[in-house]
């Protein structure tokens, strides 16, 4: 079959390959014909996807779904479905595995099939049934699927052998050909490229939803595998810094050091990044001075809040002082921070908020991200605000981090955006910060990228 895998467009800031659609690729390209297109890094909406659709008349259509891809995949399904009314759809992706039975009621009459969970192995199984004729839906796992007038979930697997997956198909991919927008808005080499090394999260901060998709049990490629794929990308297409991208890497400590001993000995010169952040509860001094030796120079961390309040209720199970012990060791060992926060948590206040950005500046950081908060279908808070009847005024059609979805009571749109704007300001105009930064620019188009990202998170929104 002619299968057409697609990342929607949106107002990401991250212009990156998609892993996601990579693994399916190498699932299905033995037995199908497979083309991935990136819309976000083609610049391709609802009405240039559908003629491509006309001109090369897939059988399938699947796309990854997040929430803030919603509007685009409600037009792209319709579109494709007047392009080639035959044409078999699905969706997979945090949004699917969230909302299945709604996804499927939503866009019923253009959307065929979904999947919670990893699609790995169901994928080409859901195939191989359609190709057959024979249609039995019930052995696929992790579907869901219309029967008449109910929707059908079949339960969902989770693959335990990663390495059985096998790599994403980086050559369907180029990841030589992206730009200077990965997921970290600076880099120390290019190009870049994404890489992961494990699935699942056993914690159970109130605001993520990531266990929805991968589960809760920690599941690691062997080191082993992951070198050998970095390896090969910088021998295939000249790839020369990495950013391992899930949140887990680190939490199995000898399994993170055997892998940093073997990178080392590689000598690879290569740099890399956590831009997605590690916890900070499972990094030693031993650790980061391998990470060093081994070419990483920025570390990402997930601190959410400047109040020890907030934090139990984000249920982060970490205090500020511990946050701080961590920052320090991680500033001796001679490696950059970025730090993540959220403002407009349910049941923040003034003066939480100002904690959260008065912390922000004590804390030795190099950057911050402050983000206002999202309820994401499938994490507790969703659930929370839903059962309180709090979730009538959200946008889903601007589920962004600059679109103010979600307003926390006691608060307006107007204030929230005041509060994120003194954040970004307070941190990012302080002499030592502004300088660093500016001088971490690496050429013309990138300061254009951080230009364009500064305009829609600051000036415009």
């Amino acid at each position: 079959m002619r299968v057409l895998l697609v990342k929607p467009y949106n107002l990401s800031d991250h212009i990156q390959p998609s892993l996601g659609l990579g693994y399916l690729a190498t699932a299905l390209r033995q037995d199908h014909d497979v083309r991935i297109v990136d819309c976000i890094k083609e610049k391709i909406d609802a009405g240039k996807l559908e003629k491509i659709i006309r001109r090369d008349r897939p059988d399938v259509l699947g796309m990854q779904c997040y929430t803030f891809d919603l509007r685009f995949v409600r037009e792209a399904l319709k579109a494709a479905k007047a392009a080639n009314k035959g044409i078999v759809t699905m969706l997979g992706g945090p949004h699917p595995s969230a909302m299945p039975g709604h996804l499927m009621d939503m866009l019923h009459e253009n959307l065929d099939f979904s999947f919670l969970g990893e699609a790995e192995l169901s994928l080409p199984r859901l195939l191989a049934e359609i190709d057959s004729g024979a249609r039995e839906f019930l052995s696929v796992p992790g579907l869901a699927w219309r029967d008449g007038p109910r929707v059908v979930c079949n339960p969902k697997i989770m693959t335990e052998d990663l390495d059985s997956l096998g790599i994403p198909a980086w050559d369907m991919i180029h990841p030589e050909e992206y730009p200077e927008a990965q997921h970290g808005a600076f880099f120390k080499q290019f190009p870049i490229a994404p890489i992961m090394v494990t699935r699942g999260c056993p914690y159970s901060c109130t605001f993520c939803a990531g266990s929805v998709v991968s589960g809760k049990k920690i599941r690691r490629r062997t080191a082993d595998s992951v070198l050998n794929e970095i390896a090969y990308l910088k021998e295939e297409f000249g790839i020369r810094e990495f950013h391992v991208i899930d949140d887990n890497f680190t939490f199995d400590a000898s399994y993170a050091k055997d892998f940093l001993r073997k990178l080392k000995k590689m000598n690879l010169g290569m740099s890399w990044a956590v831009p997605n952040g590690i916890r900070m509860d499972t990094i030693d001094r031993e650790m980061l001075s391998l990470m060093k030796e081994t070419g990483l120079y920025l570390i990402s961390l997930g601190i959410e809040s400047g109040s020890d309040a907030v934090l139990r209720s984000m249920r982060k199970c970490i205090t500020k002082s511990r946050i701080r012990e961590c920052v320090r060791m991680i500033n001796d060992a001679g490696i950059d921070i970025a730090g993540f926060f959220i403002l407009g948590f349910p049941g923040e206040t003034i003066d939480t908020i100002k904690e959260t950005i008065k912390f922000s500046i004590e804390l030795k950081l190099v950057r911050a991200n402050f983000f206002t908060y999202l309820p994401f279908p499938g994490s507790d808070s969703y659930g929370e605000l839903e059962k309180n009847d709090e979730l009538k005024g959200v946008d889903w059609d601007n589920f962004y981090f600059t679109a103010d979805s979600y307003i926390p009571k006691g608060f307006t749109r107007k204030a929230i955006r005041r509060f994120q704007r003194m954040a970004f300001a307070r941190f990012y105009l302080r002499p030592r910060i502004l300088f660093y930064n500016i001088k971490s620019i690496k050429s013309l188009r990138h300061f254009l990228f951080l230009l364009k990202r500064f305009m829609r998170w600051i000036v415009k929104s």
